[in-house]
């Protein structure tokens, strides 16, 4: 790792009052996750046991017809998740919420580790497998884990069909999230931070690309390249828990 790129954006960082962390898959590699496809990126075969693409699977025209198939594969990747605790990743960026006047976290992760870690300004802007929706009453709830939810599971307030707030293939984003993202860019930050995402959706790149445009502090933390590793001031081509490691600890000498 880059020593001198690391105290360089402490430097710049001192000097910051907003902060916006936008993190793919890769932060959460470190926590034993996959950087797969499919919701969260964590699947790895081009095509299911049910010999369809994952993205079909995963879709909403797939929950509207076999809601059973859908889930079959969301809880797969609900169990990949369920033994997986938060990294230094998401600790220090929990931790730099209070050193900051704002700080939030756009994350594309479903996997809620983020909110495991303690941040609390987190826009989960695919959501989280760990809340759920009755598709008719709209009763909502939060649970820790599938471990012992029939599948697909019933509302136990209506007995009717849930499903996991997470958007799937082919849905929109949630609007709330979308809204309170386009409020918090339209305030500005004074450094965004890429962190483990290829950065293909442009709701992903754009928040780096303006940052850029407007003269704020830029960085990337991963090891391969993405759409917006040409565009930032730093690209640290390493893991996420070792890069933020590294960076709180050069933000702490004076």
């Amino acid at each position: 790792m880059e020593e001198q790129q690391i105290a360089d954006i402490a430097d710049r960082l001192r000097g910051s009052r907003s902060v916006l962390f936008i993190t793919g898959a890769g932060i959460s590699a470190d926590s034993g996750l996959p950087t797969y496809r499919g919701i969260g990126g964590l699947y790895e075969q081009d095509e299911t046991d049910d010999g369809i693409p994952i993205e079909a699977a995963l879709s909403g025209a797939m929950f509207a017809r076999d809601p059973a198939l859908t889930w079959k594969y969301i809880h797969q990747i609900e169990s990949s998740c369920r033994d997986a605790g938060p990294n230094r990743a998401h600790h220090v960026i929990a931790e730099l919420e209070a050193r900051f006047d704002r700080v939030w976290t756009l994350t594309q992760n479903v996997d809620g580790l983020h909110h495991a870690a303690g941040s609390s300004q987190v826009i989960d802007i695919h959501g989280d497998v760990h809340r759920l929706l009755c598709t008719r009453c709209g009763h909502r709830w939060r649970v820790s884990s599938y471990a012992g939810l029939d599948i697909p599971p019933s509302c136990p307030e209506c007995a009717s069909l849930v499903r996991p707030e997470v958007v799937l293939f082919g849905e929109m984003l949630p609007m709330d999230r979308a809204r309170l993202l386009q409020e918090q860019l339209m305030r500005g930050f004074d450094a965004v931070f890429s962190i483990g995402t290829t950065s293909v959706f442009p709701y992903i790149a754009e928040p780096v690309l303006d940052a850029r445009r407007r003269g704020a502090l830029t960085v990337e933390i991963n090891p391969g390249t993405s759409e917006v590793s040409h565009i930032v001031n730093y690209r640290l081509r390493t893991g996420a828990a070792a890069a933020m490691d590294a960076l709180v600890r050069a933000l702490d000498r004076s």
